[in-house]
């Protein structure tokens, strides 16, 4: 036993100090083995009760481990202890807690959480509390022992709150402890209050007593153990005041803070009785730390006084000079200049909602209106200039002359919070006064002295006001946004850096926010400029993108001008050299191609669309030309331009296809334009789909978004086309698997056209080629699934527009493709993946859904019920797979995503099955059959044994079965009376049944621990 001492405190070195990581490595692995080892209980409780040295060996790092060990084994084995061995056990923690009643602090705490997780774990020997209260006193009655006593006391509550801390203790369990944890209230109380006044003693300094008391004293108000006493005696409690005392220690002010928070959060008599305690407060405590510059209490009180007032905010509208003291007092924290914002960010939730519940007022009643205005507009008034004040940035940043320039993240998470309070202010003060203090000062006359970091500021308040401001309808002077704009515009490429970007950026968002005003009193062609200036700096170029959107969307009339259709031409020119990032790129096309689809005279469209996609032709003529696609190809780099250049083009003439596709669909006849830029476009695409440059991913998914978007706007146009498009989608699949975009785009050419009987033979054979492909026979596993969830969610999404979108005679010759691909989509509903399995429960639920429209049709109205003979077959061949992988998918930490769809396709199962009982197709499938498919899902050999309870299999099937008749009844009469949501949990049936299935799912989200 020496020997393995020596050897664990060994370990414990290496892992701590070794330089060699794999020392380090080995060193855990043994560790972790030796922690499952039955040895280990008295190896580490011995290293906690024994004076055991060893040379090299810190004695605390090895103590530390063996308390870690010994809680993380209660928590696994605790409940398998024998009745001898826990108590031994509890002895020796007991013996420890009295040993190390003094420190180090970490390791009592240690202790302490192992002491208190295995008394809970002891909870059939009685009532585990109260053992554990007489081995506290018999602890405290010991010298030296109230630390231990009070360090036990302090976590035992947080085990028993925290779902995290034992995994094997129950909700019910949980609870029962809980109420036992209060019932011993008096007792915990009354030593607290004896702590507070007699301290631990002289060894103890009195700041470290303090803050002792008040962790313990913390942990159990968030217990509840002041619920039972009377609102009204609980400020003159002891420890009430010992707290209040505790705010006076620097070194316990912190905790103090902590506890009267919580009161505040629980108690509703307590905001009241502090609000009258606000001069002490602020006299006291809050102006002198303003003037010595402690944060540390000013942040405390700052947070105080938000708390009571987002408690209680009807207590501040009452206007009280205590309310109008603890209001100028939390101004007073938002001025002050604190490095990081935190004091400032602290108080804007009470802000909040001191503003909406005073809105409230004022639309409730007009007699609350001159009140309210008289005490608190003034307020909200000098608020609204201390936020124009701390959301400046600091002096470092306005410093920073680099090309790049990023916000502090103290300021940057203050501007996120302070938007809906900055929101009330404009609402409350009214958009007309707010815009004025804006707009004083710096910005009345930008030609005089400019204070950047001001007008950065307030440019950032009008641009995240702007829908109040807009919907107010409050019209501002543009000229002063012109004036920046002008003055930023002639700023040389050597003045616009570091902080000026910053300006730059916040400018382009309000004229983002503001573009109908702007283009409506200014001259739009000097905001183009502005823009597009802005757009070649990477730091506001996303800003400046968004407005030029903007002022296209909103401006239309005013951009269809000729001046600003040379200048989009330009811009649109001038994207080939300033290599964008492909979404920005697509971001401008779209706004430029917007407006040339909007202008009047279709021979200027024609010219101007000619222009826009020139690029496309010049790009991808380079690349399907041999010789030069070929002399490309030895040059990699050279290549690599190439390819970019035609998915560029691509992705730009599809773009345009988007918007004619909505002009055509807006105007009466045909679109000559479309169709003479689809004469173009497909024999261009189709030489791009049969050359090897196809092999190229990102090549790959740019002609394919194209073809769609053409697809999609030409309609009718391209049915000519539709045999040589599916067989370039099917097979490039064929031969580039991993690239699921053609698959996305064969979705997009069945919803268009798969209502065209004579093109039925057309979709089968490229369903057939897409399911059996290699990669999509791969689908044997949730491993595999994972490895590929976008080709799951293509293939899943291109099977359900298949079922959606094809005629029944079609969906009748397809059952062996349903086979197979509703097995595939079994597994995949198994995926850990979210996207991919939900994509394929989609599907299932699809199948389904038709199913059950078919088999209600009557049969005068299909005499052949061919279509369902084919739904009945599959079903019955699929069913049981299906039901198993379902119920499979139902257990593991992402199972509770799953519950809603799983509920709905077994549900749809019970129902199908319900409905055939009644039917000649009675022999192929019926009732029972989904019942020995259900036994068998959850059998032992389907679901993993350590996740099912003993004897929760048999008590299982018959509480399901009965919840499954009735959803399934629900779902059939919903579905007979043709409402729009099909029934899928309504009914006391479905909603009995999608609790059931979430309950099994929510108990069965983690395997047991085993270790």
């Amino acid at each position: 036993m020496e020997q393995l001492h020596l050897k664990v405190a060994q370990a414990i070195h290496v892992l701590n100090h070794d330089t060699q990581s794999s020392n380090r490595f080995a060193a855990n692995q043994w560790l972790l083995q030796f922690q499952q080892t039955d040895a280990a209980w008295e190896i580490a409780a011995s290293f906690l009760t024994s004076d055991l040295h060893h040379p090299f060996v810190s004695d605390y790092e090895v103590q530390f481990f063996a308390a870690q060990i010994l809680k993380r084994k209660i928590c696994n084995e605790g409940y398998s202890l024998q009745s001898g061995a826990k108590d031994a056990l509890l002895n020796a923690l007991l013996l420890a807690a009295k040993r190390f009643s003094s420190g180090p602090p970490q390791l009592l705490t240690q202790i302490c959480l192992a002491l208190s997780t295995l008394v809970l774990h002891a909870a059939e020997n009685g009532k585990p509390i109260g053992n554990l209260w007489y081995c506290l006193q018999n602890l405290q009655s010991q010298h030296n022992g109230s630390p231990a006593a009070l360090e036990v006391l302090t976590v035992l509550p947080e085990i028993i709150e925290d779902q995290n801390s034992d995994s094997s203790m129950t909700s019910a369990q949980r609870y029962e402890f809980g109420q036992e944890l209060l019932a011993h209230t008096p007792l915990v109380l009354e030593f607290l209050i004896k702590q507070s006044e007699e301290g631990f003693g002289s060894h103890v300094q009195n700041g470290d007593s303090n803050r002792k008391i008040l962790r313990c004293l913390l942990s159990w108000v968030r217990a509840g153990c002041f619920m039972d006493i009377i609102p009204s005696s609980l400020p003159a409690h002891p420890l009430f005041n010992f707290v209040f005392r505790s705010l006076q220690v620097s070194s316990s002010f912190d905790l103090a803070i902590e506890v009267l928070v919580e009161l505040v959060c629980r108690h509703e008599s307590i905001p009241q009785f502090l609000l009258q305690r606000i001069g002490f407060f602020k006299e006291s405590l809050l102006l002198p730390a303003l003037k010595s510059g402690d944060e540390k209490v000013i942040g405390g009180i700052a947070c105080l006084m938000s708390e009571i007032g987002q408690a209680a905010p009807f207590l501040i509208v009452r206007s009280t000079p205590e309310a109008l003291v603890m209001a100028d007092a939390l101004l007073s924290c938002v001025t002050f200049p604190s490095e990081d914002w935190e004091i400032a960010d602290s108080t804007l939730h009470f802000w909040s909602s001191l503003a909406n519940y005073i809105i409230g007022l004022k639309a409730d009643s007009a007699e609350n209106n001159q009140n309210l205005e008289n005490y608190f507009l003034p307020v909200f008034s000098a608020l609204f200039d201390a936020l124009l004040l701390r959301a400046q940035v600091d002096d470092s940043t306005y410093n920073e002359h680099g090309s790049t320039l990023i916000l502090p993240n103290g300021l940057e998470q203050f501007r996120v919070n302070l938007v809906e309070l900055l929101v009330e202010i404009f609402q409350l003060l009214g958009s007309a006064s707010c815009i004025d203090k804006i707009f004083s000062g710096c910005l009345r006359s930008p030609s005089l002295y400019i204070s950047w970091k001001e007008v950065e500021t307030k440019l950032f308040i009008l641009n995240v006001v702007s829908e109040v401001v807009l919907n107010e309808g409050q019209h501002f002077d543009t000229a002063i946004i012109m004036q920046l704009v002008t003055i930023l515009s002639n700023q040389t490429s050597a003045d616009l850096k570091g902080f000026m970007f910053l300006i730059y950026k916040s400018l382009a968002d309000v004229i983002g926010s503001y573009a109908k005003w702007l283009t409506s009193q200014t001259n739009s062609r000097l905001l183009i400029l502005f823009l597009a200036t802005g757009i070649s700096h990477s730091f506001c170029s996303s800003a400046c993108i968004y407005a030029l959107r903007k002022l296209c969307e909103e401006a239309t009339v005013t951009m269809c001008e000729p001046s600003n259709l040379d200048l989009l031409i330009w811009i649109a020119e001038e994207l080939e050299e300033k290599q964008l990032p492909l979404e920005d790129e697509d971001e401008i096309v779209n706004a430029i191609a917007l407006i040339f689809c909007s202008v009047p005279d279709k021979k200027l469209m024609n010219n101007l669309l000619a222009k826009l996609v020139s690029p496309f032709h010049i790009a991808v003529g380079k690349l399907i030309d041999e010789g030069h696609g070929l002399c490309s190809r030895k040059n990699p780099s050279t290549y690599t331009e190439l390819i970019n250049f035609a998915r560029r083009g691509l992705y730009r003439i599809g773009t345009v296809f988007k918007h004619l596709g909505t002009r055509s669909s807006t105007d009466l006849g045909p679109d000559g334009s479309l169709v003479a830029l689809l004469e173009v476009f497909w024999p261009m695409l189709e030489n791009i789909l049969m050359s090897k440059h196809i092999e190229n991913a990102s090549l790959s998914a740019a002609a394919c978004r194209a073809l769609a978007l053409a697809i999609q706007a030409s309609g009718q146009h391209f049915v000519t086309l539709l045999p040589k498009v599916l067989d370039c989608l099917s097979t490039n699949f064929m031969s580039f698997q991993s690239h699921e975009c053609y698959l996305r785009t064969a979705s997009v050419v069945v919803e268009e056209f798969g209502s065209k009987e004579e093109y039925g033979p057309l979709f089968i054979r490229t369903f057939e080629r897409f399911t059996g492909s290699t990669s999509i026979m791969a689908f044997t596993s949730s491993y595999i699934c994972d490895q590929e969830p976008d080709l799951v969610e293509a293939y899943a999404n291109f099977a359900s527009s298949f079922l959606r979108c094809c005629p029944k005679e079609v969906l009748a010759a397809s059952g062996s493709l349903f086979e197979v691909s509703l097995q595939k989509a079994g597994i995949c509903c198994t995926a850990v993946h979210r996207g991919a399995a939900l994509s394929a429960m989609s599907y299932i639920s699809c199948f389904l859904e038709v199913g059950v429209v078919f088999l209600l049709e009557p049969v005068a109205l299909t005499p052949e019920r061919s279509v369902q003979d084919m739904v009945v077959r599959v079903i019955s061949v699929n069913g049981e797979s299906l039901v198993s992988n379902l119920v499979y998918a139902l257990l593991g930490v992402s199972a509770m995503s799953r519950v809603h769809k799983s509920t709905t396709i077994l549900q749809q199962f019970a129902a199908i099955c319900s409905l055939i009982e009644r039917t000649s197709w009675n022999s192929i499938l019926h009732w029972k059959c989904f019942q020995g498919w259900l036994h068998s899902a959850v059998s032992l050999q389907s679901v993993p044994a350590e996740y099912l309870k003993q004897g929760e299999l048999e008590s299982l099937i018959p509480i399901w079965m009965k919840a499954f008749q009735a959803a399934a009844s629900d779902y059939l009469v919903s579905r007979r009376s043709g409402e729009i949501n099909h029934g899928h949990m309504q009914g006391k049936g479905g909603r009995i049944l999608k609790r059931l299935i979430r309950e099994f799912a929510d108990n069965h989200r983690n395997i047991p621990n085993l270790t």
